[in-house]
Order: C-alpha cells, then sequence, then structure tokens
C-alpha cells in the first residue's frame, strides 16, 4: 500500500469517526451516545424523559417489558463522504417500527437523522443536538 493510500485511509477513518460522541434528540426526549464497534457506528439511548419507561410499542413481546434506556436504536451505519453515514436502521420507540435511515452531519456537528422506507424521499428529518 502507498503512503497516499495509507495517508487517505487514516483520514478517511478521522473524518468518519466525527459521528462518536452524545446526542440530544429532537424535542429533547432523550440521549443518545455513539459509538463505532467494528467498521460500523452504533447508537444507544442513554437517558430519555420518562427514565422508568418501557419498550411497550416494540412488535416483539419479550422486549415490551425492558426498559427503553440501554436500548441500542442506531444500528450498522458506514460512513459514505462528505458528512453522511448510511447504510444503517432506526428504531423508533414512540410505535415500535425500524426504518432505514441516513445521518448528515451539519457545519456545527448536530445531526439531521433521516428514517425511511424504500427510499430516501419517502422518509422524515429529525434534528439531534450535539451535547457538549
Amino acid at each position: 500500500m502507498s503512503f497516499i493510500a495509507v495517508f487517505n485511509a487514516m483520514g478517511q477513518t478521522t473524518e468518519a469517526d466525527k459521528l462518536i460522541g452524545t446526542y440530544m434528540t429532537e424535542g429533547d426526549k432523550g440521549k443518545v451516545v455513539i459509538e463505532k464497534k467494528g467498521s460500523t457506528y452504533h447508537g444507544k439511548l442513554v437517558w430519555n424523559v420518562t427514565q422508568g419507561l418501557l419498550d411497550k410499542n416494540n412488535p416483539v413481546k419479550s422486549e415490551q417489558t425492558k426498559p427503553l434506556v440501554g436500548k441500542t436504536i442506531l444500528t450498522g451505519f458506514k460512513y459514505a463522504g462528505k458528512e453522511v453515514w448510511d447504510g444503517g436502521k432506526i428504531y423508533d420507540p414512540e410505535n415500535g417500527k425500524t426504518y432505514s435511515c441516513k445521518i448528515k452531519m451539519k457545519k456545527n456537528g448536530d445531526l439531521t437523522v433521516r428514517g425511511f422506507i424504500g427510499v430516501s424521499l419517502l422518509g422524515r428529518n429529525t434534528d439531534w443536538k450535539r451535547v457538549k
């Protein structure tokens, strides 16, 4: 591998890892910590407005008695370049559904999280603020 290829790979990893951090979801309903596991990024709900809230809308009966805090709600994101992570899924505890998802980082470090079914055009954005 050439020096330039190694340098580019290192730069890409650093750029991709900008996603790692803690974010407050839209409406300050929850706090999500995004981490890297292997080559993909995942997010876990670490706080929500109603701390004792259970995952009652989950379609899997055995999950309905488990707390939402500690649940992984973002899975499988890969860096696509230009401040975008895609190829992942997002779980919406409000309706118990899982959607395809794309994440775009704003210049200030906040995120636009887009959940969708099928193609990205058929979806909804939420804005998450980076917790400093």
